[in-house]
């Protein structure tokens, strides 16, 4: 959403770009060929069993100097079917995020970039760690990148900020919910600030502007958003403060007509797509202008520890918003956040990129290396970030989403612990139109997912994932879908450049008197790292 987007030339820019500490500058570059075996079955309705033959390559690399911060992993794997249950097919996983200080305390350049595969439809079933062939899953891809600029002239902290975006999805087996289909969206949200903190006067204050525009190939979608408010933080204890802020804000959302056959109906092409009638007019989806506001307190007992909550008015209803930190070690880290906002999809995946750490902890499932849960933080940084929200399926068209995220890391000698858990509900918008069926149609996602890794000796290792997913359509048509996974792997490194891997892994998608699935998975593996 733009304000989380603007966060970066808000008042916590003195944060952003104060220097951090730097033991040493670090680089990594790690890449690697890899060959895997993996044989499964449907173990609930006797399928037999079945097998393919994996060949990837792929790259780690991190870097931490004291201009620049960064990670990449990224994996390219071909499958090669032994049977007509498992055809060839190719994959793309990958997550980078990175920052560079151009100029210190004034000027850095920020991006990330995601590739994944994700639902196409909730109710659809879907092997989430992508054993075998997978339906009701496209390829996705997203990126970001922009300069954040903050400065101080005299008594004032003046920032701006720009941020472009891309997403493009591979819907290669189309959408089946008769919605539409996301194809590909560019995104630019603009930002500005100034603002004192407390000091001079007795409160802190600022004042913040934005813009936020994405056009969407589907239906020549477009989405804009403007606003500009006050803010202001009034010290209550040393530890305390009541924060509040006011100002108008204006949405609109619009679209072209689908083209229609003889009978009326919207034509819809292969991909799941709606073919855009472009000599229609300009239709509203969403119009929302007014008066914005929300108060709340701010308590920081200590630089480890934050909490802020607020209350107010927004988007013609009352909301909910605030974020909760802790971070008692580097060893250990945890986080909440509450958000409400207006979104499109091709936003929404790169606001959730945005938030993920620069250094994190990748936990990618073996059988499929998929992304698409929750990204730890490394040692000393913060606790990480979900993609949940923002993954639970495709959408087209504009909504509301409101949620909770909650993402927690520990390590002790040996051992590391991820725990991420949410829930999430979009209100579909859509006044007019050929998507005004969907209109105050809501889904809803639940979300726990947890990670376990152990290094046993110098060479050798066990990690493990649990997972449960559960959705909710929000169709009378329609069923809830439940997804839950394990998987276990043990990895033993032979040099500094070859290892293998042996994984199990078991996985179950239920949609509610649908179908079902209980597939068993085994796989081993050989990596040749340079």
């Amino acid at each position: 959403m733009i304000m989380r987007s603007l966060l970066l030339v808000g008042a916590a820019s003195a944060i952003l770009f104060a220097p951090t500490a730097q033991a040493k500058s670090h680089t990594e570059v790690h890449p690697y060929l890899e060959i895997d075996q993996t044989i499964y079955s449907d173990l609930k309705d006797g399928g037999g069993t079945s097998a393919y033959t994996t060949a990837a390559a792929g790259i780690d690399a991190s870097i931490s100097t004291e201009r620049s911060e960064g990670q990449i992993s990224y994996r390219y794997e071909h499958r090669f079917g032994w049977d007509r249950n498992t055809g060839d097919s190719d994959i793309h996983t990958g997550l980078a995020r990175g920052q560079y200080t151009v100029v210190p305390n004034l000027l850095r350049i920020e991006g990330g970039a995601l590739a994944t595969r994700t639902r196409n439809d909730i109710p659809g079933l879907s092997a989430d760690p992508l054993v075998g062939n997978f339906n009701n899953t496209s390829q996705l891809y997203s990126v970001y990148a922009g300069p954040t600029l903050a400065t101080r002239i005299g008594d004032f902290d003046v920032g701006a900020a720009y941020r472009f975006g891309y997403t493009k999805v591979d819907q290669g087996f189309g959408s089946s919910n008769g919605f539409g289909a996301f194809d590909s969206s560019t995104s630019h949200v603009l930002g500005a600030n100034v603002g004192m903190g407390v000091g001079i006067l007795p409160f802190g204050w600022n004042v913040t502007a934005g813009y936020d525009r994405e056009d969407a190939s589907e239906l020549d979608q477009r989405f804009e958003s403007a606003f500009v408010r006050a803010d202001v933080t009034v010290p209550l204890t040393p530890t305390l403060a009541a924060v509040g802020g006011a100002g108008y804000e204006k949405i609109k959302s619009s679209s072209r007509d689908a083209l229609r056959d003889s009978a009326g109906n919207p034509i819809i092409d292969g991909g799941g797509s709606f073919v855009t009638d472009t000599s229609s007019p300009r239709v509203l989806a969403y119009d929302q202008s007014g008066f914005i506001w929300d108060v709340g307190v701010l308590w920081r007992p200590s630089k480890r520890t934050s909490l802020e909550a607020r209350v107010g008015r927004r988007y013609g209803s009352m909301t909910y918003i605030g974020a909760a930190t802790y971070q008692p070690s580097d060893n250990m880290a945890f986080q909440v956040s509450v958000y409400d906002g207006i979104q499109t999809f091709g936003r929404q995946i790169n606001s959730a990129l945005s938030s993920l750490p620069t250094q994190f902890t990748l936990a990618r499932n073996p059988f499929g290396g998929s992304i698409g849960g929750c990204v730890f933080g490394a040692s000393g940084g913060g606790a990480g970030g979900c993609l949940n929200d923002a993954l639970q399926s495709i959408a087209n068209g504009t909504y509301r989403s409101r949620g909770i995220d909650a993402v927690a890391r520990y390590s002790r000698g040996p051992w590391f612990f991820g725990l991420g858990a949410g829930y999430t509900e979009r209100t579909f918008l859509a006044e007019t139109g050929v998507l005004a069926v969907v209109n105050g149609l809501k889904d809803r996602s639940y979300f726990v997912q947890g990670n376990v890794t152990r290094q046993l000796t110098a060479q050798s290792g066990v990690d493990g994932t649990v997972y449960v997913n559960w959705y909710d359509p929000g169709l009378s048509v329609t069923n809830n879908a439940l997804g839950m996974g394990a998987t276990g792997s043990y990895y033993y490194n032979f040099s500094r450049n070859l290892s293998a891997t042996a994984s199990l892994g078991l996985f179950s998608t239920r949609v509610k008197d649908v179908d079902s699935s209980l597939i068993g998975a085994a796989q081993l593996g050989a990596r040749y790292q340079f």
